[in-house]
């Protein structure tokens, strides 16, 4: 019997069991093979704030996540005395285009006013230039540049590992891999794994990203389904570069300076694909249109392709909280290209409505009560 089952070793997963560890909660953590198996495992670690204009719950969610984040990973560093390759970089977006840089002065001012906390003020400044040696082509930001110093990265292994060798440790959590969960029962509060045997459980959290919808529609008894999975390419490189340079970013395209001249380039969103794990031609093409944006990888050999599905949720937002019809079920999944900046947040929602009784300010459109009432919306037309 555990108080808490936890179904994914992913980011969101890893997370909630160390919020649950810190409720005191005898959790039990599976994963159908190795802790960053999934998505979570990719390469890109860019932590991305939302743009500062129309401010809303939403925004504000995310921007505390990514600013209490750095104090996270600052603590279970010292703790484990692993690095989770973070960095305060900021991110640099070439303007194309006049009324580009129109829109972006518009947003230096709406920062001022949006991204304060405790004291400490973030910028969107709009440059000119970006003085990098090579980092940016100049070229390609013929209105100027703006420079973010909000956004940050991680390396999502390392990252991964770190809070691995932190639940190691724990009194309260226990980590098994090899285990695939292939049936829930929220009554009974029991769930089935794929040798044939049980685990009961006082509430359960699905943190198995595109996994964990095909659970949650056997749950809903629905027509359709509560997520899909998203197909992301993307590659890393090996590069003679300053670990401090800013994430460069502009119509999708993500170039991230990562510890030790390592470079990641992503990322495809392919929602139709015939292999999931396969990476082709347009990770070629994102390798050119990197190569043209940042002079300083045009010779960098590429050391490894990733490919990988991202979940993303039938509401577009994350998916957390309670099932509205089972209340021991409970959702951790959706994060689609936001989940490293965020799910230390969500997990503490998550967990602390399952002790407490409450999300702890969650957005109303993150909560999966929405998504299920929309999926059902959706199965009524």
């Amino acid at each position: 019997m555990a108080d808490l089952l936890i179904v994914g070793g992913g980011i969101m997963g890893l997370w909630a069991a160390v919020m649950a560890d810190r409720a005191g909660l005898e959790t039990v953590l599976v994963e159908r093979d190795r802790i960053g198996a999934g998505a979570s495992g990719g390469v890109l670690g860019a932590l991305m704030p939302h743009m500062p204009d129309r401010w809303n719950a939403k925004k504000q969610f995310q921007f505390e996540a990514l600013i209490s984040l750095e104090t996270e990973i600052a603590a279970l560093e010292a703790e484990t005395g692993l690095s989770a390759g973070y960095r305060r970089s900021g991110r640099i977006m070439p303007l194309a285009k006049p009324h580009l840089r129109t829109i972006a002065l518009r947003h230096e001012q709406d920062a001022l006013v949006n991204w304060r906390s405790g004291g400490r003020q973030f910028h969107w400044h709009v440059q000119d230039r970006f003085h990098d040696g090579g980092w940016l082509n100049a070229d390609a930001a013929e209105s100027g540049v703006v420079f973010d110093t909000l956004a940050a990265r991680v390396a999502p292994r390392p990252f991964l590992a770190m809070l691995a060798s932190h639940l190691r440790r724990s009194r309260h959590v226990r980590i098994e891999e090899g285990q695939a969960v292939v049936h829930i029962d929220p009554v009974a509060g029991r769930a089935t794994f794929i040798d044939g045997s049980t685990l009961s459980f006082g509430a359960c959290i699905l943190a198995n990203g595109v996994q964990a919808f095909p659970f949650i529609d056997e749950l809903t008894k629905v027509p359709g389904v509560s997520g899909v999975p998203v197909k992301g390419q993307a590659a890393l490189l090996q590069a003679d570069i300053d670990p401090d340079l800013p994430v460069v970013f502009t119509d999708g395209l993500y170039v991230v300076a990562h510890e030790n001249g390592l470079v990641a380039v992503g990322s495809t969103s392919e929602n139709t694909f015939e292999n999931a794990a396969s990476t082709d031609g347009q990770l070629d093409d994102l390798l050119r249109q990197a190569a043209e944006l940042v002079p300083l990888i045009r010779r960098a050999p590429v050391i490894e392709r990733w490919a990988g599905l991202r979940p993303k949720a039938i509401g577009r937002d994350p998916m957390a909280g309670r099932h509205p019809d089972h209340p021991r079920i409970h959702a951790l999944a959706g994060g689609f290209k936001i989940s490293f900046g965020i799910a230390h947040r969500l997990a503490s929602a998550v967990v602390g409505e399952i002790v407490g009784g409450t999300d702890q300010g969650l957005p109303s459109s993150f909560r999966c009560q929405t998504h299920i009432e929309l999926l059902r919306k959706e199965a009524a037309k």
